[in-house]
C-alpha cells in the first residue's frame, strides 16, 4: 500500500472516530419567572335598601312639672329622701323609648340663691341635692327640660350643676341658650329642644330664631321634639286664649302660634308646661301638640290642690317620619305627702278631653274611655297633611 493511501485511511478512521464522539447538549436555560395573575375583584354587593321610615316606631312618655323635694331655705325633702316618690309611675315611664319631664329648680349641693325675692313668703326657690338625679334616672327618664323660671334659682352655676348631675346619671338635657339634646333610639335620631320665656334660656318669645333652629335640626334628625314652658298660670288658665299671654306683667308668649310655627318648621312632637294645670291637645299637620301637661310630681311649694294636682303621663307613638300614630293618657293624681299615683278615675283624661273639645272642636283626635288617643279625620288636618308639606324631611 502506498504511503498516500495509508495516509488517507488513517485520516478516514480518525474522522469516523471524531463523528462517533457524543456531544453533551447544553442544559436548557431557566424559564423567565411569570408574575401570578392578580386575584379577581369580588363583585360589589348591592347597597342595602333604605329602611321605610314610615314602618319604624318610637314611643315617648312626657310629663309636666317636677320637683321632688327642696332643702332651701329649710329641709322639705321626703322622709325616704325621695327614693320612692316616683315608684307608682315608673312602669309607665320606663316602658317608653324616650321619657321626658320638665325639671323645676336645680340639682346642687349647697350654695346661695341668685334670685332675690321682694316678698320671701310669696317666692319659692327650689334646690334639690345632686343625688336626686338618680331618682329621676331610676324612674326611667331620658331627657329633662331646664328651660323654666326655676332653672336659674341658683344662677347659671346652679343650672350648670343640674346639667352635670343629669349627665352623670345618664340623662340628657336642654334649656340653656344653645343647649339641645340629641338621642339615638330604634335606628332613629331624636332631637329635643326646650324653650322658655326666661333669660339665658332658649327663648320662646324669639319666634324667628326658634323657627330657624327647629328647621336646622329637622335636616339632621329624624324626629324633632320641641318643649316649651309658657302661657299664663293657675286654675283660670285652662283654656287657650289664642293670643299673647301674660302672668303678673311678664310676657308668656302666644303658645298656639309658637307650637304651630315649630311644627311647620319641622317639629314632630310639641309638649307644653308652665300653667300648672292641664290644657287642650290638637293634631296639627299629622303632629301632636299638647299645650300643657300640668304639675306631675312636686313635693313642696307648688300647689297641687284640686285640678292643680291632676296631670297625665302622655304616651305617644310616632313613625320614623314623625307622624302621630297613636297615644294614651295615663291619668295621675298627687295627694301629699305621696308622689304621683295612677288615678283610677281618669280625671286628667276627662279634663283634657273636655278642654280639647272646647278649644279645638276639629282637633283631629279621638279620646277613648280607656285613655287611648287615636287620629281622627278633620278638615284642618286633612288640608295640611300632604306629603309635599314635609318634603324637606
Amino acid at each position: 500500500m502506498t504511503s498516500v493511501l495509508r495516509l488517507l485511511l488513517v485520516g478516514l478512521v480518525a474522522g469516523l472516530a471524531a463523528c462517533a464522539t457524543t456531544v453533551e447538549p447544553e442544559p436548557p436555560a431557566d424559564p423567565e419567572p411569570v408574575a401570578p395573575a392578580p386575584p379577581e375583584e369580588p363583585m360589589p354587593l348591592p347597597a342595602p335598601p333604605e329602611p321605610d321610615k314610615r314602618s319604624l316606631r318610637v314611643t315617648f312618655a312626657s310629663v309636666g312639672d317636677m320637683m321632688i323635694g327642696t332643702d332651701f331655705p329649710h329641709n322639705h325633702l321626703p322622709d325616704d329622701d325621695g327614693v320612692g316618690f316616683l315608684a307608682d309611675v315608673t312602669p309607665a315611664l320606663a316602658a317608653a323609648d324616650v321619657a321626658f319631664g320638665n325639671l323645676e329648680g336645680v340639682l346642687v349641693d349647697g350654695g346661695e340663691p341668685a334670685k332675690k325675692c321682694s316678698n320671701p313668703n310669696a317666692c319659692y326657690l327650689f334646690r334639690s341635692p345632686t343625688r336626686y338625679a338618680a331618682h329621676y334616672a331610676a324612674a326611667g327618664f331620658d331627657v329633662m327640660s331646664l328651660a323654666n323660671n326655676h332653672a336659674r334659682d341658683f344662677g347659671e352655676e346652679g343650672r350648670t350643676s343640674t346639667m352635670q348631675a343629669l349627665a352623670a346619671a345618664g340623662m340628657h338635657h336642654s334649656g340653656r341658650e344653645g343647649d339641645f339634646a340629641s338621642i339615638e333610639v330604634n335606628g332613629l335620631t331624636v332631637a329635643v329642644l326646650a324653650y322658655a320665656v326666661t333669660k339665658e334660656s332658649n327663648m320662646l318669645l324669639d319666634y324667628a330664631l326658634a323657627e330657624q333652629t327647629v328647621a336646622e335640626f329637622a335636616t339632621t334628625h329624624d324626629i324633632v321634639m320641641v318643649t316649651f314652658h309658657g302661657g299664663a298660670e293657675g286654675v283660670d288658665a285652662t283654656n287657650l286664649p289664642f293670643a299673647e299671654e301674660e302672668y303678673y306683667g311678664e310676657p308668656r308668649g302666644d303658645v298656639v302660634k309658637f307650637a304651630r310655627m315649630v311644627v311647620d318648621a319641622g317639629a314632630d312632637l310639641v309638649i307644653g308646661h308652665g300653667p300648672h294645670v292641664v290644657r287642650a291637645m290638637e293634631r296639627y299637620n299629622d303632629r301632636l301638640i299638647a299645650y300643657s301637661l300640668g304639675n306631675f310630681a312636686t313635693y313642696y311649694g307648688i300647689s297641687v290642690a284640686g285640678i292643680k294636682g291632676i296631670a297625665p303621663i302622655l304616651l305617644t307613638t310616632l313613625d320614623g317620619e314623625g307622624r302621630f300614630i297613636e297615644g294614651k293618657i295615663v291619668s295621675t293624681i298627687q295627694i301629699r305627702p305621696a308622689g304621683p299615683s295612677i288615678d283610677p278615675n281618669q280625671r286628667a283624661l276627662k279634663l283634657i278631653r273636655g278642654l280639647t273639645a272646647e278649644d279645638f272642636p276639629d282637633s283631629g283626635l279621638r279620646f277613648l274611655d280607656d285613655g287611648r288617643i287615636e287620629p281622627q279625620s278633620s278638615a284642618a288636618t286633612d288640608l295640611k297633611s300632604t306629603p309635599s308639606d314635609r318634603s324637606f324631611r
